[in-house]
């Protein structure tokens, strides 16, 4: 199974449909309701609920995740001579839940299939297939926010700046941006020193970069001061983008929680401060991205 433990826990939305071909006089004893099995779509129904409930058994590489909502509808086309079947699953999970939709959908058309042949040997079941899908980093709703945006890596790290240390932050997070469709301008290394954090944080908000993320000297240590620098500068803070990073990271490691990271903004450009460790650079990006860039239009006046 692929691991799912980096992902961000999101609303998930599927919906599928599927249709169950039969006969004109098999359509007329659906709609009278005199079938030898007895009520045709009330056992579709719960065994759909039953089969989207067991996907995780049935299909060996998906993950098992909460349904918390599933619906399904049935609709006579008696002018195709067919039974639609519609599902729509909703949950709050790190992956998808379009294999459930899609197994709660053949599961009542097999049981269709099942109550019907008794009194038609033509019945098809067809064109099975996923209508819409929703969530997650794919969703196209969000993903669309950050196409296009520029972007400025600051580093803050004495050993780096010293070159006793590589930096590998910034090029985890420049590799996050661009796989966004971000264009990273610049990854700066400079020492922990206030000042210098703060002539070039100045510099390139006036450049109308769309987003700057610094990296390092958020904990607690006497050098860490790239937080105290910058927080002062804001015009706004935007604390929620903080207790995302700090949220998603403290399910992954008990010291997420000592993180002093900061999101705000000067003018129109977007100011992150994560950690400077690769893997802590890594989760508060994984946490915020692509969402984040939401903030573009907001700041912009277009509202949401």
């Amino acid at each position: 199974m692929n691991d799912i433990t980096g992902k961000r826990t999101t609303l998930r939305y599927a919906e599928a449909e599927g249709f169950v071909y039969c006969q004109k006089e098999t359509i007329e004893r659906i709609k009278s309701n005199t079938l030898p099995k007895g009520d045709l779509f009330e056992v579709a129904k719960a065994a759909a609920l039953l089969g989207a409930k067991k996907t995780s058994d049935l299909i060996p590489h998906c993950h098992p995740v909460p349904i918390d909502s599933f619906s399904i509808q049935f609709e006579i086309m008696e002018d195709k001579n067919a039974v639609r079947i519609t599902t729509q699953a909703k949950s709050i999970g790190k992956t998808g839940i379009e294999m459930e939709a899609l197994t709660g959908v053949t599961v009542a058309t097999l049981v269709i299939y099942d109550l019907l042949k008794p009194i038609d040997k033509s019945l098809e079941i067809s064109n099975v297939r996923l209508l819409e899908k929703k969530g997650g980093k794919t969703d196209k709703q969000i993903t669309k926010f950050a196409e296009g945006s520029t972007a400025k890596i600051l580093v803050c790290s004495d050993s780096c700046f010293d070159g006793k240390k590589e930096d590998g932050s910034g090029k985890i997070i420049a590799e996050l941006l661009t796989n966004e469709s971000v264009q990273v301008l610049e990854i700066k290394i400079v020492p922990d020193e206030p000042k210098e954090i703060k002539q070039t944080i100045l510099t390139w908000t006036k450049e109308k970069i769309d987003i700057i993320i610094t990296t390092g000297g958020t904990g607690l240590g006497p050098r860490d001061n790239t937080t105290d620098t910058i927080k002062p500068l804001f015009d706004k803070e935007i604390p929620g983008i903080a207790e995302t990073m700090r949220s998603f990271g403290q399910d992954r490691t008990p010291f997420a929680m000592l993180s002093r990271s900061v999101a705000g903004s000067i003018g129109k450009t977007i100011i992150i401060v994560v950690p400077g460790s690769s893997n802590g650079a890594q989760e508060s990006l994984t946490a915020i991205l692509p969402a984040v860039f939401h903030a573009k239009k907001m700041m912009r006046g277009e509202g949401h």
